[in-house]
């Protein structure tokens, strides 16, 4: 992997509307890339257990995907996604949400991504996420 900036992953979020409308942020320890979901009362999809809402969840380890192919090939283009399928296995409940991703295989075309969703401890995540990604350099 080249050498991440900042820069970079702030240009790439900036793309991703939902990305901004989640007021997801980056977090850049050497070369590895975590995003932050930071809680938000509006991300809260069943208040009586006041657990965050799947779609939210979803949308930032899709977003995680997105910026981490971005990084590891810059294609004109945002990636798309082709097929994804996701896990949930706990509640995300009120604090910060943190997602890894890492790119299983990478073609000319297609890529496909893994994703892990975590709160307190990277190995106990809230939901995982598999997918296939258009990554067609047009």
């Amino acid at each position: 992997m080249s050498v991440l900036s900042e820069s970079q992953i702030a240009e790439v979020l900036s793309r991703i509307p939902y990305a901004q409308e989640l007021a997801v942020r980056p977090l850049l320890m050497g070369d590895e890339l975590t995003l932050i979901l930071p809680y938000a009362p509006h991300i809260i999809g069943n208040p009586m257990l006041q657990a965050l809402h799947g779609g939210a969840v979803g949308a930032f380890m899709e977003t995680a995907a997105i910026v981490q192919l971005w990084l590891m090939g810059e294609p004109k283009h945002l990636p798309k996604p082709i097929g994804v399928n996701i896990d949930y296995l706990r509640r995300g409940t009120t604090k910060d949400t943190y997602a890894r991703a890492v790119i299983a295989r990478q073609g000319s075309r297609v890529a496909n991504v893994r994703v892990r969703a975590w709160q307190d401890n990277y190995d106990n995540p809230i939901s995982t996420l598999h997918g296939n990604f258009l990554i067609a350099k047009v």
